[in-house]
């Protein structure tokens, strides 16, 4: 059992450094900078999730009634959607590869940030367990948001069963691992920081983008990644690793995706 001296511990916010000194013009730059590479990726994404789920609620059908297919097919000739499905990882893995370089750019290491050295023990043991914290409590979320009409129903893969639908389901699970812990993670709570925003503040903005791009599955989706996001953000603050957050994430979407694609048909609640 958690004592209540390890959980005060756990949600008190770490000391971090104290952020250089910014001039008004490296502020201005930093707001340009931040607006620019959310509007390219997740604040796109946050966006376009609220503006499906009010497309969703003007729908006369509850919101249960109605799916969502996370994977989809891209095209209808097999290689062609693969090539696309390959295209679309590879634009994720650039989108954590322009968190990562602006990140250098300005003075932050990979190191820096927790993408150092893996350690294998320590890394892949906490990043099962988080996964273990945040996915199974997740799924029992879904089904209760779903089952009280606040959640659409989720289909993780509607990918026709090609050779290649697996590896290309577990590259999307890897791809958006990296793409989401390094931005919405290290890269945003870095920034913020240097504009002179608490760890609690700048905790939470992280949280709330998580969870905007995930309103498209209903509000049930999005209420629970802002909780994953609070979980991880602070996992990141307290501990500066941010291998276990993505290895957590990985094996959260690996196991909805292939799991899904494993037992449907098998398993009367997934539809």
């Amino acid at each position: 059992m958690i004592s209540r001296a390890t959980l005060d511990s756990w949600l008190r916010p770490a000391s971090p450094e104290p952020a250089k000194p910014i001039d008004d013009r490296e502020r201005r730059g930093l707001w340009i900078e931040i607006t620019i590479v959310l509007l390219v990726t997740f604040g796109a994404s946050g966006l376009s999730g609220i503006l499906s789920l009010s497309e969703s609620l003007l729908i006369p059908a509850p919101l249960a009634d109605q799916s969502v297919a996370l994977n989809v097919p891209r095209a209808e000739n097999a290689f062609i959607d693969a090539a696309r499905q390959l295209l679309g990882v590879v634009q994720l893995l650039a989108w954590s590869g322009l968190g990562l370089y602006l990140l250098w750019r300005s003075g932050f290491g990979p190191s820096s940030i927790g993408l150092g050295r893996f350690r294998w023990r320590p890394d892949a043991t906490q990043g099962v367990g988080l996964a273990a914290l945040i996915g199974l409590p997740g799924l029992g979320f879904y089904l209760l948001a779903r089952a009280f009409g606040a959640n659409l129903t989720v289909v993780p893969s509607t990918i026709e069963d090609h050779w290649w639908r697996l590896p290309a389901l577990i590259l999307w699970a890897i791809a958006n691992s990296g793409a989401e812990e390094v931005l919405v993670v290290a890269y945003l709570i870095t920034r913020l920081r240097q504009l002179g925003w608490g760890e609690n503040s700048s905790l939470l903005a992280s949280a709330v983008l998580r969870g905007s791009y995930h309103l498209y599955q209903g509000f049930g989706g999005g209420v629970g990644n802002v909780v994953m996001g609070l979980v991880f953000g602070r996992y990141w603050q307290k501990t500066r690793r941010l291998w276990p957050l993505v290895i957590a994430h990985a094996t959260i979407d690996s196991v909805a995706f292939v799991g899904y694609t494993a037992l449907r048909g098998h398993v009367g609640w997934i539809p």
